[in-house]
């Protein structure tokens, strides 16, 4: 069944037989003629003459004989990539041009009409707005054409080089562009203002969407189509280091595609600056002077803008304070931003705020772009540590982190913490967990019973307070990697099992539950929530929990009192009603949890006492994908096999959970994210492995993030990822590419080269997963959620592809080469659940629901 129709099929190309590695043939030419002995130099062996009987030099070309054809698979996956790419650039290169030609379109009329008594604009008008422009048609329109029958005549062979070269050789036509491009916006706005027909047709430019639609354009400004020759030449590198990556050295393309990108590189650090932020770091000296209670790095909400401050709670005021940016040999010194008595600071309700700030939300893709780009930091940083470089390269790798990690912890926290002062003035901190926020009130509540009176201070008493806060912080340095020492355990990395069993201490029979967070690169995320045990003092819970964990250190605790009745407390801070009624947390050791057995533990809190068992099983062991040996069912089959049996497009599985959820749960909070009741989860996992007939009935009476656990599971124990091993590393190269047509067309091209059942099944999983990310608004799960949720599920490689730790003696702790292949599993899914439209038929994904005959 041939679904591809956006571009040829690459599964015919060859492998050619001139790439390889030129100097390994040269020596092996050499040995031959001289009649050298073979020398083992392989690690796992101490090197040694061969022998030169029969049996010897079978062994070696049978060795030699695998080692080729593994190098050569490789290769070919290169070389097919590097069609995909330059498939990517010239549609990249179509969309160019058309947008080169709308700019052209109205040059004509206007030229001509400026010979006449009426002109629209003067020719000297018209030559400083359409500046180069001709030019960089003419060349673009002769690059296009000559890579054009190049790439529709494909073989591995083929040269394309000498194109690219020339085309940078002629970036001197960009330089004129660009100079000449302030004053071309300048020009075209005043004749825009000076007369209205320009500005119309400033206005209503059309551009062909693509090569085979004439008839179909899109509008665009004047100012948007003027900026294309800008982007497009700051991006000429990207687009030339991604077809590097997939052409062999030994390939005759390889030296002109390095001068092509030398010459690119050279022009556009003659027109671009870089601008790098600086951030201050942190280094004091502890002191004592006055009586301090608590103190740590806070965001603030300060006119809709954050702010990063370090909040100092005395025995009498809570003071905020910035730290000055300091200069050479100067000392650290604070700002006072503002202070509060405690007798006379609240914490401001809903109700009694008339006008309580809306809290600006970060996207989710900005937050995991700063993530990819601490791993990608963090993983430099361990390369120039093995290569030994020197410490002015990790000094400055070390800055960069710093100021990443400064700014993701800046924009993250999304939870309000508001004070109100008497005098009628509102604060707001934004925090990362209730937790904290908890421990705030706490501490402030119980040392307002100790202040009586209110006070103001001098302006000399403040800076005396200010100065003294340099002595008194406990907390010196903002929570990041980088101020971390080298042999702190960097957190733990897989699944945590969490089992909460019961809970003892309540003073009162009340409707109870708990949730559980864990830390992720330096902020807290909530990660489960058990049931509602009613109208009890002892709740015997016994719920078992799947945790991921990111690089954690600390598992919390929280357990609250349902208030069925929202008139009984008020809403503090906008956010629930139910109160805590006991908190903890229990740090995640990497050598007491390596042994991945089960271990209990009592988390002592405000009188209460929560029993909990806990499992870390490390990444490299938990997302192995092991084949079911019980062909009958379906976890662990592959999907082929299950839909051929059930005689279905997608497998009944899928379908029934999908159909549940849809029915009761997409309005529930953190659906897919929140984790199940893992027994739950493996009730209906055995129900569905014998084709229960009531398994339907089942999941109507179960938790419905049992049931969305369900599905996780099913995808996560395939015995090859929904994406496939074959297809896995061209999704993460296409993922990487760095023109978006070029991205889209690769994209597109591999998901519709996938297996039939394989994209059916995610076809109709994508549809379910937009349709919950409609409801993001109360269900908090956004596309970008949901694709870190189902991201490494769908696209994890089996068991032989998969990274395994070195030395696996070693504590078990976060890389940061695998935290990186994960953000690319999360970034490929996430660019699907982003898309409009995938051009697969539609005939075909409405019959997934249909042909379903089980």
């Amino acid at each position: 069944m041939n679904l591809v129709t956006l571009g040829t099929s690459y599964a015919s190309f060859g492998t050619s037989p001139g790439y390889g590695c030129v100097a390994d043939r040269a020596e092996e030419q050499r040995r031959h003629q001289e009649g050298l002995p073979y020398i083992d130099d392989s690690p796992s062996s101490s090197p040694h003459l061969s022998s030169k009987g029969r049996g010897s030099r079978d062994a070696l070309a049978s060795g030699a004989l695998e080692s080729t054809k593994a190098g050569e698979l490789d290769l070919e996956k290169g070389l097919e990539m590097r069609k995909w790419v330059l498939s990517g650039i010239l549609a990249s290169e179509e969309t160019y041009l058309s947008h080169l030609e709308a700019l052209l379109l109205p040059m004509k009329p206007l030229k001509a009409a400026a010979t006449t008594s009426q002109p629209v604009l003067t020719s000297q008008q018209i030559e400083t707005i359409f500046f180069k422009v001709p030019e960089l048609y003419e060349i673009h329109k002769e690059f296009y054409d000559g890579l054009f029958p190049r790439v529709q005549q494909w073989s591995h062979q083929q040269r394309v080089g000498d194109l690219f070269q020339k085309l940078a050789s002629q970036l001197g036509v960009y330089r004129a562009f660009v100079d000449n491009y302030g004053v071309a916006m300048e020009t075209a706005e005043k004749c825009c203002q000076a007369n209205a027909q320009f500005a119309e047709i400033s206005e209503n430019l059309r551009a062909r969407s693509n090569k085979d639609a004439k008839d179909q354009t899109t509008k665009n400004s004047l100012e948007t189509l003027l900026y294309k020759p800008v982007d497009r030449v700051t991006r000429s590198t990207l687009v030339l280091h991604d077809l590097l990556k997939h052409t062999p050295c030994s390939h005759p393309d390889h030296p002109l595609l390095q001068d092509a990108l030398r010459i690119s590189q050279n022009f556009l650090s003659s027109i671009n600056e870089e601008i790098t932020p600086r951030r201050q770091s942190m280094t004091v000296k502890k002191g004592e002077h006055r009586q301090l209670l608590k103190d740590s790095f806070m965001v603030e909400l300060v006119e809709g803008a954050r702010k990063l401050r370090h909040v100092f709670l005395f025995t009498d005021l809570l003071l905020c304070t910035k730290l000055k940016k300091q200069s050479g040999g100067k000392t650290q010194q604070y700002d006072c931003k503002w202070y509060i008595p405690l007798t006379d600071l609240s914490f401001q309700t809903v109700d009694e705020s008339e006008a309580a700030p809306n809290i600006p939300l970060v996207l989710d893709e900005e937050l995991e772009a700063m993530k990819i780009k601490i791993s990608q930091i963090k993983s430099d940083i361990q390369r120039e540590k093995r290569a030994n470089k020197g410490s002015k390269a990790i000094e400055r790798l070390k800055k960069k982190l710093s100021e990443q990690e400064s700014l993701l912890l800046l924009m993250s926290p999304s939870m309000a913490f508001r004070v109100h002062s008497r005098n009628g003035k509102s604060y707001t901190f934004l925090i990362s967990s209730d937790y904290e926020r908890a421990e705030w009130r706490e501490n402030i509540r119980e040392q307002q019973k100790k202040c009586f009176k209110s006070f103001s201070l001098t302006s000399v008493e403040l800076q005396m307070l200010t100065n003294s806060c340099v002595k008194l912080q406990t907390v010196h340095c903002i929570p990041l990697t980088i101020n971390k020492e080298d042999d702190e355990s960097p957190g733990l990395c897989g699944f945590l099992n969490v089992i909460v069993h019961s809970a003892t201490g309540f003073k009162q029979s009340s409707n109870l539950y708990c949730t559980l967070e864990v830390d992720s690169f330096g902020y807290f995320v909530n990660k489960a929530k058990t049931r509602v045990y009613r109208d009890t003092a002892e709740p015997n819970w016994n719920e078992e929990f799947e945790i991921e964990l990111e690089g954690s250190q600390t598992l919390r605790i929280l357990c609250y009192e349902k208030c069925y009745n929202k008139t009984k407390i008020a809403k503090e801070d906008g956010e629930t009603t139910d109160r805590i009624m006991g908190k903890g947390q229990v740090q995640l050791d990497p050598q007491a949890l390596q042994d991945r057995d089960w271990q209990r533990t009592v988390i002592a809190m405000n009188g209460i006492e929560v029993k909990l068992s806990v499992k870390f099983t490390s990444r490299e062991f938990s997302l192995k994908r092991m084949p079911s040996r019980k062909q009958t069912g379906v976890f662990g089959v592959k999907i082929a096999v299950v839909t051929k049996r059930e005689r279905s497009k997608v497998p009944y599985i899928v379908r029934q959970c999908v159909e549940e959820i849809e029915r009761r749960g997409m309005e529930e909070v953190g659906i897919y994210r929140v984790s199940g009741v893992a027994t739950d989860i493996q009730a209906l996992k055995a129900a569905f492995d014998v084709n229960n007939k009531d398994v339907s009935v089942m999941m109507s009476e179960m938790d419905v993030n049992a049931i969305a656990g369900t599905l996780k599971l099913y995808f996560r124990e395939l015995p090859e990822p929904l994406f496939t091993d074959e297809f896995y590393p061209n999704f993460a190269e296409g993922i990487a590419l760095s023109d978006p047509v070029a991205k889209e067309s690769c994209m597109l091209n591999l998901l519709l080269s996938l297996p039939e059942a394989n994209l059916l099944t995610f076809l109709f999983l994508l549809d379910h997963l937009k349709r919950v990310a409609e409801k993001e608004t109360v269900n908090k799960m956004s596309l970008h959620n949901l694709a870190t949720v189902f991201g490494p599920t769908l696209l994890r490689p089996s068991e032989k592809e998969s990274k395994l730790p070195a030395n696996p003696s070693q504590p078990i702790s976060m890389t940061d080469s695998w935290s990186l292949e994960v953000m690319s599993q999360v970034q490929v899914l996430l660019y699907f659940l982003q898309l409009e439209a995938i051009p697969a038929p539609d005939s075909k994904r409405q019959s997934i629901l249909f042909s379903t005959e089980v």
